[in-house]
């Protein structure tokens, strides 16, 4: 079973298109019986898609740092197939990492950034050759590809490995160049 890492916000975002698009990604997620690593949370984008896999029968796996849980007990989702308790947010990343076969990031804010441009990163270092993508909704990391073209341009990145990050405002074409 194909297990895919999904980074996205805490929030659901200003437009509703965000939260839908999260929601249409976790029923094909289902639809392929992939199962969802993700952050653990149970609002914003990251529980809209938990709650959808679960509703519709899927497995989700949850990674959380020990002192997020207790500090914002109300933030964790109690009805996970699987929640992994870590002691920091450097062995939470490990774990998901551990976990995935596929990461993807939805839109969302700094940590979700910092997180696919990590695995990004180990990619183009050949850490692991894990397929990384961004689901590119209105154009929500255009700003970001911008600067990675940016970098190529000035000589500070490879295009192959530029071309590493998969990018599509499709979900179904992002899954099929993934897979």
């Amino acid at each position: 079973m194909t297990k895919v890492c999904v980074y996205c916000g805490l929030s659901s975002g200003k437009n509703p298109i965000y939260l839908e698009q999260a929601k249409i990604l976790a029923q094909v997620m289902v639809q392929r019986n992939f199962t969802l690593i993700y952050g653990g949370a149970k609002i914003g984008l990251m529980g809209a898609i938990a709650d959808v896999i679960l509703e519709q029968g899927g497995s989700v796996i949850g990674v959380i740092p020990k002192y997020i849980s207790l500090k914002f007990p109300e933030m964790v989702h109690s009805g996970l197939t699987k929640l992994h308790v870590v002691e920091s947010m450097h062995e939470r990343k490990a774990l998901m990492f551990d976990l995935a076969d596929i990461f993807i990031a939805l839109p969302g804010g700094l940590g979700t950034i910092e997180e696919i441009l990590e695995v990004f990163t180990w990619s183009k270092m050949g850490i692991h050759n894990k397929p990384c993508g961004l689901l590119n909704t209105l154009g929500y990391y255009n700003d970001l590809l911008s600067f990675f073209d940016r970098c190529v341009n000035e000589q500070f990145l490879k295009p192959e490995h530029r071309s590493i990050l998969v990018v599509e405002e499709d979900i179904l074409r992002l899954f099929e160049k993934l897979s």
